[in-house]
């Protein structure tokens, strides 16, 4: 059967990477979307677009019979399924095929195999992929004899699932029963299937995948190695390829696993084998972890060194084409290394954001992929994972892609969200990095500023060129005495002013045009100095200080201005001249991080409480997030009640402290 329209099962940027390939090879494109997407880029990419109605991911992008009838509905021949979602369930690739349409991904038997991780394992060791030893969790088992079994740390693990969700690390035999019952919850919220099991940890080893294709034809070969160590809550941040740890044996040894691995499955299509690598150079072990049977995230880093575009690979080997080509026709090209940008903000232990955004201009120079889900106006909820983007660099050599890859994402000016931006950049730049000391603690072990700290030259620039850009349109909206000189005054008067504060700090901006056509500025309480505006274009502002000409990227979204300048990103919020004064805060009010779902209240009114103790678990973008008591106390009120919406900042507890 010949391929020839295209449904994406999927959402964001993913679905729109599959448009583009699709297209590129003359073929029709269908989206499908949840009410919450229906104006998401993603729909307008596409040929044809279907609503599945519902605003959860339950009720719509994984509701098999949903998608599988649009599909029917638009006249589609084929199915993508991206990743995450149904990409990994058996029984609608199976619905897929017995409905007559062709399955661009793995067969079902393979998907079925290998989505649940415990007998992936044993499957496995008997490939002879070595493997780390494990204990599944049942109502019968002795959950203290199988942490001492495997010895502490042990992980906590979900067996049907993945991207870090039902996860835990348990350093003792205290925490491991409350870890179980939290991974469960979560794992069967996430993937309908809370059989957990106990692994053992090791603290610091690197996360390296092969990425493996095969056709239907019996050709099963691998595109080498990805590493994927750093990582916050068991989740990739920044991939890249190859990695920087493999000796050429060792990467043939992992290749070779790989390979056996799926042949082991009957594999075909693209997928990709996961190991944790213990030790370096040629000595080094590793270990499987899983075999993703789908497309992953990170596959855009591969294409890069390879040249392959893997989602056309994907749709050729499920029209029934031969690969054309052998393990020895393919080499690696230079360095890649993809960092996911996120709204979320890691000052504040990663934790989701949301909100609309305003400014999105991905830098266009230096020169980098952007795979984004986003552009400025959308709007960033709590029922979807929170990846903005995407981006890509390639060069000749590693330190080259990781320097490029950082200019190109603190050129990207960004605005509304909070993201992990400033994160990603001083990662890309720590020296660890740069020689490629990237194990998977290196979040815990590298002291990475979550933001930028804003220098006070940084907050000058960026504070003037606030004030000149408003001088300048305040000036171009005047009604009154337009014809005369902007900064006219015919008595003494004091200069202008305008109320800037950048995070706890005061950029108020205090300036007065001369009669030479310069500004007399001075911000905060600092000494004055002389400033040239030498033109306004939209946003854009250039000018002149101490001799220094630039220009700076200038936008107020509401009260608050984003500026981007070269070398910094600025927020600045403009205060009333009167603030409001109503507001009040109450005293030991614990509130919601972010907004979310609560899932779980484990304290009522008048309980003692010891500092770090759960009061509520909140749940957003399918992880579950815990709010902890500060300090000793008892609770006097709890202001939720288990099911509730709740939103960023609102009260959940209020905890009086213990004098």
């Amino acid at each position: 059967m010949t391929i020839t329209r295209v449904l994406v099962a999927n959402r964001g940027e993913i679905a729109r990477r599959v448009f583009r390939s699709a297209r590129a090879m003359g073929l029709s494109t269908v989206a499908v979307y949840s009410d919450g997407d229906a104006d998401a880029p993603f729909v307008a990419d596409a040929d044809l677009s279907v609503a599945l109605g519902g605003t959860t991911a339950t009720e719509s992008y994984l509701d098999g019979a949903k998608v599988l009838a649009a599909a029917q509905r638009v006249g589609a021949d084929a199915v993508h399924p991206g990743y995450g979602f149904l990409s990994e369930n058996a029984d609608f690739a199976r619905a897929v095929i017995d409905a007559g349409l062709s399955w661009i991904g793995p067969p079902p038997d393979a998907i079925a195999s290998m989505g649940d991780k415990l007998s992936a394992k044993r499957m496995m060791d008997a490939a002879g992929v070595p493997t780390l030893p494990s204990v599944e969790v049942t109502p019968d088992t002795d959950v203290a004899a199988a942490g001492e079994q495997i010895g502490y740390p042990v992980l906590v693990k979900a067996s049907a699932g993945g991207g870090g969700k039902g996860m835990r690390i348990v350093e003792t035999a205290d925490g491991l029963t409350a870890a179980i019952a939290g991974a469960k919850r979560e794992a069967a919220s996430s993937f309908g299937d809370d059989t957990v099991f106990l692994e053992r940890y090791l603290p610091a080893p690197r996360h390296v995948e092969i990425q493996v294709l095969g056709d239907t034809h019996g050709t099963v070969l691998h595109l080498f190695e990805r590493e994927c160590s750093i990582q916050r809550r068991h989740q990739k941040v920044i991939e890249e390829a190859p990695s920087p740890a493999l000796t050429p044996a060792v990467r043939e040894q992992m290749g070779a696993a790989a390979v056996a691995a799926v042949q082991a499955i009957g594999y075909h299509s693209a997928g990709t084998v996961e190991f944790l690598l213990d030790g370096d150079g040629d000595e080094a072990s590793f270990y499987f972890l899983e075999v993703n049977t789908r497309l992953q995230v990170e596959h855009p880093v591969t294409e890069e060194i390879t040249g392959l575009d893997l989602v056309r690979e994907m749709i050729r080997i499920a029209d029934g084409e031969e690969l054309g080509y052998g393990q020895d026709d393919l080499t690696i090209a230079g360095h890649a290394i993809e960092a996911r940008l996120y709204a979320e903000d890691p000052a504040n232990d990663f934790l989701p954001a949301t909100g609309t955004m305003s400014i999105w201009e991905p830098a266009s120079d230096p020169v980098a992929r952007f795979d984004s889900g986003v552009e400025q106006g959308s709007v960033v909820g709590v029922e979807f994972d929170p990846m903005l983007a995407k981006v890509v660099v390639h060069a000749p050599t590693r330190r080259e892609a990781s320097l490029r890859l950082a200019l190109a994402l603190e050129r990207t000016r960004l605005g509304g969200v909070v993201t992990n931006r400033d994160f990603l950049v001083a990662t890309l730049r720590t020296d660890e990095f740069l020689a490629g000391d990237t194990t998977t603690d290196f979040i815990d072990r590298v002291d990475v500023p979550g933001q930028r700290e804003v220098s006070p030259e940084d907050l000058t620039v960026a504070a003037t060129a606030v004030a000149l850009r408003r001088q300048h349109a305040n000036r171009a909206a005047a009604t009154q005495l337009d014809f005369m000189p902007s900064g006219y005054r015919n008595s003494s008067m004091p200069d202008e002013e305008l109320l800037l504060r950048n995070g706890d700090t005061d950029a108020t901006a205090r300036y007065r045009r001369l009669r030479d056509g310069s500004y007399r500025v001075a911000i905060g309480g600092d000494e004055a100095f002389s400033a040239v505006l030498h033109g306004v274009d939209g946003d854009a502002v250039d000018f002149e200080i101490g001799g220094v000409r630039g220009t700076a990227s200038a936008t107020c979204i509401g009260s608050t201005w984003y500026v981007a300048t070269p070398g910094s990103a600025v927020t600045l919020h403009e205060l009333p001249r009167f603030p409001d004064g109503s507001g009040e805060a109450v005293a030991g009010a614990q509130v919601a991080p972010m907004p979310g779902k609560i899932v779980a209240i484990e304290v009522s009114v008048g309980d003692a409480v010891q500092p770090g103790q759960v009061l509520v678990l909140v749940e957003a973008m399918k992880m579950e997030h815990q709010v902890t008591a500060p300090a000793a106390g008892e609770v006097a009120e709890v202001r939720v009640s288990v099911g509730d919406q709740v939103d960023n900042g609102e009260i959940l507890a209020v905890v009086d402290a213990s004098e």
